[in-house]
């Protein structure tokens, strides 16, 4: 039986949350990716609150990889005023490539560390 692009994803995401698990000292940086935008949280797994959030719908770009490097250094800016510069990337079970990798690289450049 054929798995549609969904329960592959799914299932890809269940492996990667198996093995990251977000702290206070170095919380989990959680995206998840649609057609149309890219949300990301920062979260706390041991106390079950989300620290800093964005969606790459309220920034500027044209296209979807120029939202997703805003939202990111957005992300990073409320990160820092948090205090939290060390982060442990959960890419959702999307693969590292287009916007993903996009907005990991600039929310490295904005100063998050994973």
């Amino acid at each position: 039986m054929a798995l549609t692009k969904t329960q592959q994803r799914d299932r890809r995401h269940r492996r990667v949350r198996a093995k990251v698990q977000g702290s206070e000292s170095r919380p989990r940086l959680s995206i998840y990716k649609s057609n149309t935008r890219l949300v990301a949280q920062i979260i706390d797994d041991a106390k079950g609150t989300t620290l800093a959030a964005v969606s790459s719908l309220d920034e500027k770009g044209k296209t979807p990889r120029e939202r997703a490097e805003a939202a990111a250094a957005t992300l990073a800016k409320r990160a820092s005023a948090k205090g939290v510069k060390s982060v442990v990337f959960d890419r959702g079970g999307f693969q590292y490539l287009g916007t993903v990798k996009a907005f990991a690289e600039a929310a490295r450049a904005a100063g998050l560390v994973f």
